[in-house]
């Protein structure tokens, strides 16, 4: 396919690249052609340094190596990366294919100029396409390309692979940027790893499920695990843990020295959601409804006041906080640097490449009670420049330097690629900083000690598993390390002092150091010592000056019975800090019936005027739980109640309709009967006809959603006028189309065409275009028989035809055009119809039939040099997208928002997602077929699937539709993309993406 450069060659564009010169202005960058840009020659320019103290230098680039998504370091200082050549070829069918599969590739400096001179192929095969994961442990290989783990031994160091064995299978997520990410090395001798919430599960090697301690299948059914997961197993894959669930896309978790974890999470594509996280263990992250599995944008009592908050259900009891967020971007690799080269402020703290937005940055956190704060620091950005900068990954090389892969390409994510052939490798150092060869020691003790404080993990990994081997003999070397006055370097020979047969006295005596961290590292390593009772350790640690170390006890006794410990951590609870309360219901789990009886008993019947109190009952899952939130309810003021509203839905016993009842009668406030009606779990009020009649007379003072929320639920066929009233006074789509299907489901057809065909011409076309957003059958039907019937007024008919643009009207309409029964004062709204269908076969032969282009011919490169209007390509804008984007607000909440595309996509990326919209399509918006029982089908986006429910978005609406399970024959995703392809005019797409590439 292509051939290695020559050392001398690589050796001499690289010089280029790397020579100190002053940086071009802007307006000498801006000069360059498109082609210089793209250049390795100009790569440096592109990128922002924003610390003047360092340096960037390019280290490898095309055509050595090409499309990294994952790389690590050895020991060596070798660099060794996955490449993505043959990434999503069955998504990007005009992208070339590598036959013989893609690589993983081993790039070195061998003449000491910090540039890669040497490549060689270690590995080559489709069964490693697109891997998101590579982990050099020794002579062992880890990599992940979803369903599989492998692992790579190269017994005889030349490096090429003598086995191939599978660690894990069964993981889901094929050729997805949701599945299984990178490894990684713990302090405490264990892998640590994830997949995104396109992974199920994990099964062994030879295809068993694997169990967690309580005896529970370990897969993302709800029980408890949801969605992305973050796991730790033993070397050779054995005793796995599942440690949080119920991410996105957690892409790869970083473990420091003391054995914290530290990851980053996407959102739905446009929601400004994205997160950084520590990771407390055993925590859920709110991705998804607990108890439902219901996606983010379910209406639900107490939902954050945005977006960003409400997709991680961060107001719902049992969710852990998020520690920081940085709004648009789709993060990728993470590290925790643990190394001396770069200056102090990057230290310790986590650094992290986010492809999206073009970044790379550092997250300096502190202690925030039982939890963290961190804010941002920026260290590259291409943002300004050369958006193709795409940083997928970034690992710590053995002289403390740091490296970046870049994926370099026009746009990031959707499982879109535009380019096939670039790639570079970055490193950043101090000024002046040459990269040494790594010449490690393995073979004495000193030299593993040496080794195990080196910034690299693979070199860490060696001297750990070295150390680990020499057992009682490397002691002595350890607790000279141990009793260093570097706290991260003190914690690395703990770990394994505390591995030692006499590993409990070393948890001991941590467990009393000053150093705080210490404390938390004494409690992890005790958890891990199998056969010690710790109970009085935890007991005593319950009452420690450091509310990271409680929270560290705490996490230690989930599933023990340890009341004492409890009771004394949760005395310690000032009913403000949300760490520490999630800290204390992890460790209730299972016990939450004893715990908060004795809880209770100690404070006495006060604790209905606790604030701590009353955040732990909120919190709590015990069987006392709802007769509890009614006290709290019946005595808290209204604008406090919402929160215990909600937290009747996650308690699996007591009588919630009886409680709710008792309530209702109590209640006076409009907003809170119209919470307890929302929250019964009553469908059919026959049994209760004085609630009914509460119901009907109350819901008519009611905001439009509330009112149809509760008149949808208790199915109140008497509210016919209000239903009418939103049917032709609201401004909401989701309202509206709410009203219309109803209205359609309480009195049938009948009545929704005696309105529509109105004596009032206004009342009667206001009518067809509100119900005309329904796309159903029943509908679709109506309105052609209206528009058919040349007897109406021309304008009531015209209305009709205008509502014929969903996805079955649309595909009825076009059988009617063939069949010639559209009459021709209505045909050109059939025409357009049909020009901006969603069916991309039914517009291909629509326009053949009426001799139009199915597509405008564009040449991509040559609209990149001209400039088109942003206003004139927000009116462009206004006329095909709004429909299913939201801009700050405005628009269709179907599709990815868009209000900070500009900041993502490159202008070439805005065109190619345009033009093959079925090349791009983000997680969590492909197109899914949907069959039912009764024989009818549809597509739609599958925003959630419960136990009991299909929640979907319809073609072009913002609300979710909800089907019983039941009723669902098949689910099938397709490969097309529900976006239509356009025939857009030259200067509408010039100026649409002048628009898009402005919104950041």
């Amino acid at each position: 396919m292509y051939k290695i450069l020559t050392a001398l060659f690589v050796s001499a564009f690289l010089l280029s690249c790397n020579s100190g010169h002053q940086k071009l202005s802007k307006a000498e960058y801006d000069a360059l052609t498109e082609e210089q840009k793209r250049s390795p020659e100009y790569a440096l320019e592109g990128i922002d340094l924003e610390d003047k103290d360092l340096e960037v230098t390019l280290f490898a680039s095309e055509p050595m190596m090409r499309n990294p998504t994952n790389m690590d370091i050895d020991a060596k200082g070798r660099v060794w990366i996955c490449e993505g050549y043959n990434y999503r070829s069955k998504l990007n069918p005009n992208n070339g294919v590598e036959e013989k599969g893609d690589r993983i590739l081993i790039m070195e400096d061998t003449d000491g100029d910090g540039k890669a001179d040497t490549s060689k192929v270690f590995y080559q095969g489709n069964d490693i396409n697109s891997a998101l994961g590579i982990a050099v442990f020794g002579n062992r290989v880890v990599v992940s390309r979803s369903p599989y783990v492998f692992i790579f031994t190269d017994e005889d160091g030349d490096d090429v692979p003598d086995k191939k064995e599978v660690l894990f299978e069964g993981i889901g997520g094929e050729d997805h940027d949701h599945g299984m990410h990178a490894f990684t090395f713990g302090p405490d001798g264990k892998f640590y790893f994830s997949y995104g919430n396109a992974g199920n599960g994990l099964l062994t090697k030879n295809g068993k499920p694997l169990y967690d301690g309580q005896g529970r299948i370990i897969r993302t059914d709800g029980k408890p695990y949801r969605e992305g997961m973050v796991y730790r197993s033993d070397l050779d894959g054995n005793n796995v843990e599942a440690l949080a669930w119920n991410f996105r896309n957690n892409y790869e978790v970083a473990v420091d020295s003391y054995g914290l974890m530290w990851q980053s999470d996407n959102d739905d594509d446009g929601n400004r959601g994205v997160r950084i996280n520590y990771v407390m263990d055993y925590g859920n992250y709110g991705f998804k409804d607990e108890i439902t599995g219901s996606d983010w944008r379910t209406r639900r009592v107490n939902m954050e006041d945005s977006i960003p908050l409400r997709h991680w259900h961060l107001n719902d009891p049992g969710v852990v906080p998020n520690l920081l967020q940085t709004y648009a971007g789709s993060p990728t690799g993470m590290v925790v640097y643990e190394g001396k080269l770069l200056p102090e402020k990057y230290q310790n703290q986590m650094i992290h490449t986010d492809a999206g937005p073009n970044v790379v940055r550092a997250y300096p956190v502190k202690n925030d009670g039982a939890g963290y704060s961190a804010s941002i620091l920026k260290i590259l950005d291409g943002g300004n420049r050369d958006k193709w900068f795409r940083p997928s990954d970034l690992t710590v090389a053995p002289d403390g330097s740091l490296f970046i892969a870049d994926w370099y390409d026009s746009g990031v994510g959707g499982h879109a690629i535009g380019d096939q052939n670039r790639g570079r490798i970055y490193r950043v150092a101090p000024k002046g900083h040459a990269y040494t060869a790594a010449k490690p020691d393995f073979e004495s003790i000193d030299g593993n000690i040496m080794a195990l404080q080196s910034p690299n993990v693979a070199t860490r990994y060696i001297a750990w598993t070295n150390l680990n081997e020499m057992g009682q003999e490397a002691e002595a070397a350890l607790k000279t390390l141990y009793a260093s006055s570097d706290s991260r370097m003190k914690a690395r020979a703990f770990w394994l002092l505390s591995k030692l047969a006499n590993g409990k006295e070393y948890i001991l005596d941590a467990s009393k150091s000053e150093d705080a961290n210490l404390r938390i590292a004494a409690v992890r390593a005790a958890r891990e010592l199998k056969g010690v009772d710790f109970s009085k350790l935890y007991l005593d640690l319950a009452g420690d000056a450091s509310l990271q170390v409680k929270r560290e006890v705490a996490i230690a006794i989930r599933d023990k019975k340890e009341a004492a410990t409890w009771l004394k951590l949760a005395s310690s609870y000032d009913g403000e800090d949300r760490w520490y309360l999630e800290a204390l219901g992890i460790a209730a789990e299972g016990q939450w019936d004893v715990y908060l009886s004795k809880y209770l008993d100690e404070i006495g019947s006060e604790w209905i005027n606790s604030k701590a109190a009353k955040n732990i009952v909120w919190r709590s899952r015990s069987s006392r739980t709802l007769d509890l939130l009614g006290q709290i309810l019946a005595s808290e003021p209204t604008g406090a109640k919402l929160k215990y509203y909600r937290a009747m839905d996650f308690q699996k016993s007591g009588d919630k309709n009886g409680i709710l009842l008792n309530l209702l009668a109590r209640a006076s406030d409009a907003n809170e009967k119209s919470i307890i009606f929302r929250q019964l779990d009553i469908e059919d009020l026959t049994a209760y006809p004085k609630l009914k009649e509460e119901v009907d007379a109350f819901v008519g003072n009611l905001g439009n959603e509330d009112f149809l929320d509760i008149v949808d639920k208790f199915e109140l066929k008497g509210q016919r006028e209000g239903l009418i009233r939103i049917l032709r006074k609201d401004t909401e789509l989701s309202n509206i189309q709410d009203a219309a299907n109803t209205f359609f489901k309480f009195y049938g057809i009948d009545e929704v065409k005696n309105i529509c065909l109105d004596l009032d011409i206004t009342k009667a076309k206001n009518a067809i275009e509100r119900f005309g957003t329904v796309d159903s059958k029943p509908m679709t039907d109506l309105m052609i028989s209206i528009f058919q019937d040349e007897k109406l007024d021309l304008g009531l008919r015209q209305e009709a035809m205008r509502a014929m643009n969903g996805w079955d009207s649309e595909s009825k309409l076009w059988e009617l055009i063939q069949e010639d029964k559209v009459p021709a004062d209505v045909m050109d709204i059939a025409k357009h119809h049909m020009e901006r269908t969603w069916h991309q076969d039914i517009r291909a032969k629509a326009n053949e039939f009426f001799g139009g282009e199915d597509a405008v011919k564009v040449d991509v490169k040559a609209l990149l040099t001209k400039s088109g209007s942003v206003e004139e390509g927000k009116k462009v804008f206004d006329i095909y997208c709004t429909s299913c984007h939201l801009v700050n607000g405005v628009g269709v909440d179907f599709g990815p928002g868009l209000s900070q595309i500009g900041s993502k996509l490159t202008k070439e990326g805005l065109y190619n997602a345009i033009l093959n919209p079925s090349e791009g399509m983000g997680f969590g918006y492909e197109t899914q077929e949907i069959v039912m029982k009764d024989g009818t089908s549809f597509q739609a986006i599958v925003t959630s699937k419960t136990e009991d429910d299909l929640n979907i978005k319809m073609l072009g609406q913002s609300e979710t539709t909800k089907y019983n399970l039941k009723e669902v024959k098949s689910i099938k995703q397709l490969d097309v993309s529900l976006m239509p392809k356009y025939p857009f005019e030259e200067k509408e797409l010039v100026d649409l993406v002048s628009y898009l590439s402005s919104l950041k």
